[in-house]
């Protein structure tokens, strides 16, 4: 435990939410998303298309770590032969038709009570978080009632940063008002999270052991230097307990 932390920065994905694969709703949204671009190809035939230019931007995203906005991403990577000034208008849906074509994404059932636990307890909290979609994670937080909770949300779609660039964390401690030392950060990726907190010289990286995460990690048996692990949300409130006379 670092009595010196202030804040506390969370990742999103398979962090506070996970996905879950649910064919109906998987198929339903590929669907969506062809009619919405007027598709005249098969789904076999558009989203192998769709598939290969996907993994171009990824490689290319994390190796210069800047992230495209959504327009961009649609215009530029994903439909560069379909008119940019029919795409571009449709860029927002299009990502999270995107992004539930590969399951329905849910928060953790701890990961509520657990904001609410730590707010409570005097920390003040944020995201930062690497993500496609501008508006999901917003979304999220308004839905689930947690939106008042985090008092920065710093998300790679609308920065144009991605982690590990420790620009990004700088950013997000710049607008809390707090100095790095200061900050903790929780991630799933036993790399790229450790790497950008670090970098940035964040006083605390707490590593959420998430087996889908692990498995795509081709590095994942790598030596992570975290100072906690845990494997759940509300494990963090072993960590944190009240500061400043917060009961």
């Amino acid at each position: 435990m670092n009595p010196e932390i202030e804040a506390i920065f969370l990742d999103v994905g398979n962090t506070l939410r996970i996905v879950i694969e649910e064919p109906e709703f998987m198929a339903q949204a590929k669907k969506d998303l062809m009619t919405l671009v007027g598709a005249k190809e098969s789904e076999e035939e558009f989203f192998a298309v769709l598939d290969k230019n996907w993994k171009a931007y990824r490689k290319q995203s994390k190796e210069s770590l800047v992230e495209a906005s959504e327009k961009e991403l649609w215009t530029k990577w994903l439909l560069p032969h379909y008119p940019a000034e029919k795409i571009a208008p449709l860029s927002g849906k299009l990502t999270r038709l995107w992004r539930d074509h590969d399951g329905h994404r849910v928060p953790r059932d701890d990961a509520k009570e657990t904001i609410l636990e730590l707010d409570r307890r005097g920390y003040k909290l944020g995201i930062i978080a690497n993500t496609i979609t501008e508006t999901e994670i917003p979304d999220w937080m308004e839905t689930d009632g947690v939106k008042e909770y985090f008092r920065v949300v710093v998300l790679s779609s609308k920065v144009g940063l991605r982690k590990p660039n420790p620009e990004i964390y700088w950013l997000a401690a710049k607008q809390m008002g707090v100095d790095p030392a200061r900050c903790a950060y929780l991630g799933d990726n036993p790399i790229r999270d450790e790497e950008g907190t670090r970098a940035a010289g964040y006083g605390m990286f707490i590593l959420f052991e998430e087996p889908a995460t692990i498995a795509k990690e081709p590095a994942a048996d790598v030596a992570v230097k975290a100072d906690f692990t845990i494997k759940t949300c509300r494990e963090l409130l072993d960590i944190f307990p009240p500061r400043n006379g917060h009961a």
